[in-house]
């Protein structure tokens, strides 16, 4: 009997072994330039698959065991295709070849179309080309954040306190984090009534990267502040705070002088607690905001009219020019670049099916800032953003969303002086009791991406869509670094450079 048992524990680590290696994990590089080869679609005999990343790094794993005719392909805009036989796959660069256009392949394409029209047939084409049913999509969906603050200055120039003064400002500022980065991912399958602009997202799996140790924690600050503060200004006195123009009246709360708490809370505390609470519905409603997220995401297509990228619908706005001649995924498509002739904010390019004038990849980036706010020394600039759509057939017959990328960054500012006065009109003589003269200016740096890979496309009735019902309070594992085996098992983009190293520093 106990040779049986070490031979099922022997059989069940071979079975687990084997199961690990059902796996594909590879590099794809040009093999002229040997640079990284991005959004390469690399798939199993055409039906799932995944992008590679900005590095070219893919990672697949498969649903069921390879068979001796199953095939991975490998498919890239502007190079030959590659295949291989699952099973006797074990590269792991694998280097493309950039296809070249010969002329009688441009030859036997409509040639008689200019630019304009082969726009126009796009838009044509849309209701017929795209998928505009209730679908059900399993995906994966990361979100990078990063927060920099470039400029963080308190000039203290007068202050009647002598424990606030430029040393205690500093300090203050010094604990200050100057950089934060936050990731979350999620596994999911959304449920997606494309006419009426509804969604249910359900999710299978979801986690979080972020350093606790960059959330400044202002307690001990805050309470050497009061103990200052309580031992400098009278019980009832009031502040008059005053930045550039602006001045406001500021009464002290009684509460803040008492010892112990008081049975009723007082103003400062319900706001606080208010925001709290706020700040737990968002962490407890984590579904509702990825979803919202999600769906925002995939309205700003072309193939909506609302959409910001609106050259389809209001094409008369742009500049179209026929660029070149390429293939994406072993279809002939037009190479057609757009620019704004006055006020629209995105140019880019165009790829567009020879066949069916369907548009198969966008890469677009704005032109101008699209939103800059400068007044009385408040300053806002959103400066970048830019992304890609990449579209595949599905079983239909139908194209879906395959793809999209998405990155945006702007930058906040804040300079101008500050003059807080305590005064007590109980006091005889001066009311002036203390005051507190500063400048402050303060830059941060915020930048996004967002990356969404849509694996199986399916149309559902809309009974289907009707019954399914969403999970409340779906809350992502935390990590405090990268773990390679979270994912373990599941087909994902693969994470950059700056997610493998991440770290929470003890």
């Amino acid at each position: 009997m106990k040779h049986f048992y070490l031979v099922y524990l022997a059989f069940i680590s071979i079975s687990f072994y084997s199961f690990s290696q059902e796996s594909i994990n590879a590099k794809i590089l040009d093999s002229i330039s040997n640079k990284p080869v991005a959004f390469a679609t690399i798939s199993i005999n055409k039906s799932s698959g995944v992008i590679s990343n900005d590095t070219g790094n893919f990672l697949m794993y498969l649903n069921k065991k390879a068979s001796e005719k199953d095939s991975l392909i490998i498919r890239c805009l502007g190079y030959e295709s590659k295949r291989y036989l699952v099973k006797k796959f074990q590269d792991s660069i694998v280097f493309l070849h950039p296809k070249s256009i010969e002329l009688d392949e441009i030859l036997v394409t409509n040639k008689n179309y200019s630019t304009e029209e082969i726009i126009e047939k796009a838009k044509e084409n849309l209701a017929k080309n795209y998928e505009y049913n209730i679908t059900k999509s399993k995906l994966f969906y990361r979100v990078s954040n990063a927060t920099k603050i470039l400029k963080n200055d308190v000039t203290i120039k007068e202050t009647s306190i002598p424990e606030l003064n430029q040393t205690f400002a500093d300090s203050v500022l010094k604990a200050v984090p100057k950089y934060n980065e936050e990731h979350s991912e999620i596994l999911a399958n959304l449920y997606n009534e494309t006419s009426k602009n509804e969604a249910k997202l359900d999710i299978i799996k979801a986690a979080y990267l972020f350093d606790k140790n960059t959330e400044l924690n202002f307690d001990a600050y805050e309470k050497k502040i009061q103990s200052i503060l309580k031992k400098h200004v009278k019980r009832d006195s009031y502040f008059k705070i005053k930045s550039g123009i602006f001045g406001t009246k500021q009464d002290i709360d009684a509460a803040f002088f008492d010892s112990e708490k008081t049975e009723k809370p007082n103003e400062t505390d319900a706001f606080i607690e208010e925001k709290k609470k706020e700040e737990q519905d968002r962490k407890n409603n984590f579904s509702k905001y990825k979803k919202s997220d999600i769906s925002n995401l995939q309205r700003n297509s072309f193939t909506f009219e609302d959409s910001d990228l609106n050259f389809l619908e209001k094409s008369n706005r742009y500049n179209f020019k026929l660029e070149d001649y390429s293939y994406l995924n072993d279809d002939f498509v037009y190479k057609i670049s757009f620019n704004p002739k006055r006020s629209e904010d995105y140019k880019g390019i165009i790829y567009i099916n020879t066949a069916d004038f369907a548009i198969l990849r966008v890469d677009y980036q704005n032109t101008k800032d699209l939103k800059n706010f400068n007044l009385l020394g408040v300053s806002y600039k959103a400066f970048l953003k830019k992304g890609t759509l990449i579209y595949n057939k599905n079983s239909k017959n139908k194209y879906s969303l395959k793809y999209v990328e998405e990155e945006t960054a702007n930058k906040f500012g804040f300079k101008r002086p500050l003059k807080i006065i305590e005064k007590n009109k109980h006091t005889k003589g001066r009311r002036k009791q203390n005051e507190l003269t500063a400048d402050l200016h303060f830059i941060l740096y915020n930048s996004e991406k967002k990356e969404m890979i849509v694996f199986e496309n399916e149309t559902i009735s809309e009974s289907t869509f009707l019954n399914f019902e969403e999970k409340p309070n779906i809350t992502p594992v935390s990590l405090s670094k990268y773990d390679a085996d979270f994912w373990k098992g599941e087909t994902i983009i693969e994470p950059n450079e700056a997610i493998k190293a991440f770290k929470s520093l003890e």
